[in-house]
């Protein structure tokens, strides 16, 4: 049986190399963890496609079932789900998301 939501999702991370569900738009985020990650991407340059969680309660749900991880914001690179606030920033810290970018083909750089 076809799961709506998982389709919607599925959809958003093909269509677009670097995708954040988040609390909020990356313009005006609605919680620190969710803030936390866009700066992130917007220091390093990264241009990705910013998915507001809370104008869809069905999505704020699926999206947790979808990667089967409980917290958000939720990263996903090239389809590929890399996780959420803490790992995204010790990733950046360590330079092993700089890395993913480059090993994914995702342009970094303002």
């Amino acid at each position: 049986m076809s799961n709506p939501v998982f389709e919607r999702i599925s959809q958003d991370i093909a269509e677009n190399e670097v995708v954040l569900y988040m609390k909020g738009t990356p313009m005006f985020p609605q919680c620190g963890f969710s803030a936390a990650v866009v700066q992130v991407l917007s220091d390093l340059g990264v241009k990705f496609r910013g998915v507001d969680i809370l104008v869809d309660p069905s999505l704020r749900d699926g999206i947790k079932q979808f990667s089967n991880w409980p917290t958000l914001p939720q990263l996903y690179v090239k389809g590929e789900f890399v996780g959420g606030c803490d790992i995204v920033r010790e990733m950046a810290a360590s330079g092993e998301l700089q890395q993913l970018f480059k090993d994914k083909g995702v342009a970094v750089g303002a």
